[in-house]
């Protein structure tokens, strides 16, 4: 398949993902708040893409959650050249992804991240994953969300839950502070072994994470939680706000290449507390 096929395939998913995403959650604040929507452009004068961010805030259910896609093109810098794949002798690049951050008001309800992209150097491949940090443990959620994981994993390769949910361990982890950032999931990188396959991968473990995000909150939206709760959950978003700024790919990458500020920090909580 044509490379300018495969990536108008994939942009148009992710824009079709943000947008079944937002129509959810807004569904579950019964359609009371809505997204704010904000279209930046990566570099005006060159033409070299841009995207959208939506943020919602301070609803019912959903303290803050971004939305964020994007379509990036151009030419890596002289620094970057040498860390991504393809760019060594050939700085050209073509992105498209989508990531969702949700910070939740209610303690019992974890914080929610997913992100799947689309790189294009010399050749293409697919990166992403869901993370769940919660602040109030909940064995059994626990175990249920790796169930739901591992199910949609083995529909595509038996080996893929046990690799990828070792990738995230490993990935979301602050050595600083000698602790992971929540209870895992599944992530992936340069994945490139066979577009169609990886693709749909791609669109599943997407779809896996609205119907997780979906589940969680219809069950828990109404438990009651105490202020002590909620000093908890302040505290978990500072370890959160450390990882993010400290070693995100994503929120590299974004700066590196000069993405939009706002929708890149979008991952940030509204409020976050450390001891």
């Amino acid at each position: 398949m044509d490379k300018e096929i495969k990536k108008k395939l994939v942009k148009n998913w992710f824009k079709i993902l943000q947008e079944i995403i937002c129509n959810e959650i807004e569904r579950l604040e019964n359609n009371k708040y809505k997204f704010n929507k904000t279209y930046w452009n990566r570099n005006l004068s060159k033409k070299e893409g841009g995207g959208e961010y939506r943020i919602l805030k301070n609803g019912k259910i959903f303290e803050k959650v971004g939305v964020n896609f994007s379509e990036v093109y151009g030419k890596f810098s002289k620094e970057m050249r040498n860390n991504i794949p393809g760019a060594k002798n050939n700085p050209n690049f073509w992105a498209s992804g989508i990531s969702v951050v949700m910070h939740m008001k209610n303690p019992h309800i974890p914080a929610m991240h997913f992100n799947t992209r689309y790189i294009y150097t010399k050749f293409g491949w697919f990166g992403g994953g869901m993370d769940v940090t919660p602040c109030v443990d909940d064995f059994r959620e626990k175990k249920w969300i790796h169930k739901e994981l591992k199910k949609t994993c083995d529909k595509h390769n038996k080996k893929y839950y046990t690799k990828y949910k070792k990738q995230c361990d490993k990935y979301f982890y602050l050595p600083h502070r000698k602790e992971t950032r929540g209870i895992g999931g599944i992530f992936f990188d340069y994945k490139k072994n066979n577009w169609e396959k990886d693709f749909a991968f791609a669109r599943d473990v997407g779809l896996t994470f609205k119907k997780i995000f979906s589940s969680i909150v219809m069950k828990k939206n109404k438990k009651k939680w105490s202020a002590k709760e909620k000093e908890l959950q302040y505290l978990k978003r500072g370890r959160y706000t450390e990882f993010n700024l400290l070693y995100d790919r994503g929120t590299k990458f974004g700066l590196q290449t000069g993405g939009n500020i706002e929708g890149i920090l979008m991952s940030l909580p509204p409020i976050a507390k450390w001891k």
